[in-house]
């Protein structure tokens, strides 16, 4: 019955205009649009605008916590580890990356594939900042994931191991590092359009029997490698899109580094028209 008087859903705002519950509803979880944050984060990459993209994982982090959507809160707290990586906010990378780890347990996902890709993110961190052996200890803890699951998936494994052989490598143990780049380029040679992955690898390997030979030593075995890798870069059946600009990009350093300045040079090409074309 209407007794005249004013209630609260009459003059107040619901907490989120985008959600559909009535004024004073508070569910159990109240989940963030995960899809829509990735394409928005997405965007702010696509022109490096790091502060942008910070202010809005920043912001839908505070959404996922007041709706208490701990899977939705797993996922920000997942980029923002990437974020803070690639800004170089060490103590950002770590509060998240330990936060992350909390919420596996709280969500018992401790052994499925959103665990795997959680703990290469914070591997990935730790190596980039340099502790190589807590990085190795949690890739472990990915490749325990990745390997029970029912049907491995290979470009995760791949990535894995390629990521796990760098980090060896940076240990300086060489031997192992070489294994989990041949367990990578096996995997990559399963997946559609994996050349750009194995070029890496190839790369990637270069460089440790350079480390672990010294330069003469390893000479025929590199420049065996970067064959390899140029010409799986020049793959016609893979397509040049934005991602391939990346991979050209980021190998043509390597290929300079050892005297392939005309290959290096071609690279560059090649990503700098995509860039202007897209």
């Amino acid at each position: 019955m209407d007794d005249g008087y004013l209630k609260p859903e009459d003059y107040a705002e619901p907490r989120c205009l985008l959600c559909d519950e009535p004024y004073g509803a508070t569910p159990d979880v109240r989940s963030v649009p995960q899809g829509r944050i990735i394409d928005k984060m997405n965007d702010y990459m696509s022109r490096n605008d790091y502060a942008g993209a910070e202010r809005h994982l920043l912001y839908w982090l505070n959404e996922a916590l007041l709706g208490n959507d701990k899977r939705g809160e797993l996922m920000i707290r997942n980029e923002l580890i990437g974020h803070f990586r690639k800004t170089g906010n060490r103590e950002g990378a770590y509060e998240n990356a330990a936060l992350a780890l909390k919420l596996l347990d709280e969500l018992n996902f401790s052994g499925d594939r959103s665990a795997g890709v959680t703990y290469v993110n914070i591997a990935t961190a730790y190596n980039a900042f340099g502790d190589n052996e807590k990085s190795f200890e949690i890739f472990k803890m990915a490749q325990a994931a990745f390997e029970q699951m029912r049907e491995p998936e290979n470009d995760l494994l791949g990535g894995l191991y390629n990521n796990m052989g760098l980090t060896l490598s940076a240990l300086t143990r060489y031997d192992e590092a070489l294994e989990y780049f041949d367990k990578a380029l096996n995997c990559m040679e399963k997946i559609k359009n994996g050349e750009l992955e194995r070029a890496i690898t190839y790369l990637n390997m270069a460089d440790t029997y350079t480390a672990s030979m010294g330069a003469e030593a390893a000479e025929s075995k590199v420049f065996d490698l970067l064959d390899k890798a140029y010409d799986l870069l020049n793959t016609e059946s893979v397509p040049k899109d934005g991602y391939y600009a990346f991979v050209c990009e980021k190998c043509a350093p390597s290929f300079s580094f050892y005297g392939y300045f005309a290959a290096a040079s071609e690279l560059s090409r090649k990503a700098k028209e995509i860039y202007e074309r897209d």
